[in-house]
This record gives C-alpha cells, structure tokens and sequence, in this order.
C-alpha cells in the first residue's frame, strides 16, 4: 500500500518517529530543570509535579479530537496545526515568570502534543497492514525510544549555558523543525473516498460503542497498564536520580540510557519477529520479561537502604524491553477492530494511557518516589495488573470471535 504515496518506509518511520517525539521531550527535556524552575518560580516540588499533570490532562482531552479530526479531513493537516499550536505554547513557555503563566502553556503543550503520536499510528495502519505495519511501528518506536534517553541529556547540557528558559526554546525549534519535515516530506495517507465526517453525536455513538467493546477495554488497560509500571519512574525521575540516587542534574542519562536502550532494544526484536513469531506468543514473552523484572526489583530494593548504579536501573531497562515486546500488538490490534475509524480508536487508546500516565505523575508519584521499595512495588503492580487483563483478553477472544467476518480479526500479525 504504500508504493502508491510515493514515499520510503524510512522516510516515514523518520517523520513519523520525530512526530512521536513530541511527548517525551515535553516531559523529560525540563526534568534536570525542576529545582532551578521552583526557585525562580517560588513553588515547590510538589507543585512542580503539576507542570506535568497539567500536560498531560491537557493531552489526554485532546486526544479524544485529534483522531477523529484526521479521520473527517485527512492525516496531514491536522498534524501541521498541532505543530503550530505546540511550537506557539513552547515559545509562552519560555517566556513565563511565574507559575500560573507556566501551567496555562504547558496545557497548550499538552493539547497538541499528542496529535504526533496519536495520528502517526493511523497513517501506519493506512500505508501498511499485517507484518509490515508491525515492523514500521517497531522502527517507529525505536526512534521516539531516543527520546526520553537524549531529552533530559540535552536538557542538562542547555541548564550548562542558559537558563532553564532556554529548553522551551530549544521546543520550539524543534517544533519547526518538525513542521519543515512534515509539510515537505509526508504525503496525505487517508485519501477523501475514505474520510468520515465529524459529528459530535456520531463521535460520542462512536467512542461509546469502543468502550461498551469488552474486548477494545481489556487490551487499551492491558497496555496502558503495562507501560504504568515504567511510567510511574518516568514521572518520578528526578526523585529517582537526584534524592534516590545521589545524583546529579545532569546525570539523568544514567537512568534514561540503559531504560531506553531496553525498549529499543524490544522494539528492534518485534520488528525482526514480526512473520516468524506470532503476536500472542511476542506478548507473552514481553509480560514474562516485565515480570522479571518486577520480582528483581522489589528484591533489590527490599535488601538495600541505598539504591545504587547499575542495579537500580537493570529492572527498568529489562521492564522497558519488555514492554515494547507488548506495544506494537496490542496497538495494531487495537486499530484493526475499527478499520474505518482508526483516528479514533487510536484516540480513545491514547485518551485511556493519558488518563492514567496524568493520575501516576499528580497522585501516585508523589506518594512512592520517597523510596526505591515503594516504588518497585508500584510498578509490580502495574505489571501484575497489565498481565491479569490480557490474559482476560484472550480468554474473551477465544470464546467469542467477531461475528462479522468482514471486519479484520484482532490479530495484526496474522497468527496471533
């Protein structure tokens, strides 16, 4: 399908992986920057942990728009305009002296930020099926996996020379960048024959209908789940690595590299698995490596007082390999169960992670990240929880395949 667009796979897992970039350099870009941020803007560390809430509420609300948008008027210009949106908020950003300002353009940040890697997982579905959208979604995920491991690097680097002001220009241009790219190098993937129009009835009929499906439920909280047990370090980093750790502001890339390097590594293995080893069976293992890494974990740090490199980082790494084992399926699943309307089951997947990734950074976060023993049992619990809905998934799937042969089986490989 994609010989039609005229266009390289890896021109398209590059546009599409930088698109995906958005949210982690939103968020990991300013974490070397919390302490010099509350002091300039006279809040605390627990307020400071409401710059990312306020992001990601603002993402997750918009996620429920950008998908069906794309679906009514085409891929391309809905992610040129949260582009513009985000470079605008990322420019409001730097130029905020105090708190309030902050928090508003951070929500603006969130509000488009989402738009890369929410409408990036549609195209992939419109331009290629079966293996070979697994395989491009793997490529993808190891590009945005670069991410969270350089953003809090480039950030400390900035804090070197500037002030903290400095990353959200570093944003901004970073949001040109990206528009350049995109306006030049990405065709429109979802052609006018296929569009759905945007009715606000239909949407709310649409989103309903996703939600009362069992099935879409069980894998959209299996993954989000999953990928809570690696969230909850995310968004207690710089607690992990300055308090925890004794580290510094700029040594986040010891937490950040190896913890990347795993999911980029599990993202490298589903791509070369894709045909050879069915979906189910990658998951399982996926699961199996995140359980692991659980039980690790709470070992480790049940026997230590002082967590330490590189032991305290090994589970995070070995977790975030298997939890891109898990991702590329359970996503491509997900989008096959709704071949008209992928924009907004992508949608409604990103709005049920956004949920809880917002839940974890203002509530959770807080409470664990005074240790490395509550936060290991947090995340085993994320675990066990992703681990207990998919094989509930596949319990369901077993006993009432689709009736309607006609609409994709919820099987991106072919053999799961």
């Amino acid at each position: 399908m994609i010989s039609h667009l005229q266009i390289s796979r890896a021109r398209l897992a590059f546009i599409l992986g930088g698109l995906a970039m958005f949210g982690p350099f939103s968020i990991d870009t300013v974490f070397p920057a919390f302490l010099v941020m509350a002091r300039d803007l006279g809040v605390g560390k627990v307020a400071m942990q409401q710059t990312i809430s306020v992001y990601l509420i603002g993402y997750a609300a918009m996620s429920l728009f950008h998908g069906p948008i794309s679906d009514a008027i085409g891929r391309k210009k809905v992610l040129l305009a949260g582009i513009v949106v985000f470079t605008l908020a990322s420019v409001g950003a730097a130029l905020a002296n105090d708190m309030t300002t902050m928090l508003v353009y951070r929500g603006l940040q969130g509000l488009s930020a989402g738009v890369g890697l929410i409408v990036g997982r549609a195209v992939v579905r419109d331009c290629l099926q079966g293996d070979d959208a697994q395989r491009l979604m793997s490529q993808i995920s190891m590009i945005f996996g670069i991410a969270p491991a350089i953003a809090p690097v480039i950030g400390g680097w900035i804090l070197g020379f500037s002030e903290w002001h400095g990353i959200f220009w570093f944003l901004a241009v970073f949001g040109l960048v990206l528009f350049a790219l995109t306006a030049w190098g990405l065709p429109e993937s979802h052609p006018v024959e296929n569009r759905v129009p945007l009715h606000a009835k239909t949407l709310v009929t649409d989103y309903a209908h996703m939600l009362s499906n069992r099935k879409f439920r069980l894998l959209a909280l299996a993954g989000t789940f999953n990928f809570g047990a690696l969230f909850v370090y995310i968004a207690s980093a710089p607690a992990f690595v300055m308090d925890l750790l004794d580290l510094g502001e700029q040594d986040f890339v010891w937490f950040f590299a190896p913890t990347i390097g795993g999911m980029m590594l599990g993202a490298f293995v589903s791509g070369r698995a894709a045909g050879r080893i069915t979906g189910r069976r990658l998951v399982e293992w996926g699961f199996l490596c995140c359980g692991v890494a659980a039980a690790y974990n709470i070992g480790y740090n049940a026997l230590t007082d002082s967590p330490t490199l590189p032991w305290a980082v090994l589970p995070t790494a070995l977790g975030a390999f298997g939890i891109a084992l898990v991702f590329p399926i359970v996503t491509l699943a997900i989008l096959d169960m709704y071949p008209r309307h992928r924009g907004g089951a992508s949608s409604m997947q990103a709005f049920v992670g956004l949920l809880s990734n917002a839940a974890i950074a203002g509530l959770l976060s807080p409470l664990v990240s005074d240790s490395g023993l509550h936060l290991a049992l947090a995340a085993s619990a994320f675990t066990a929880t992703g681990y207990a809905l998919w094989r509930w998934y596949i319990t369901h799937d077993n006993r009432c395949p689709d009736p309607d042969p006609n609409i994709a089986r919820h099987e991106p490989t072919g053999e799961m």
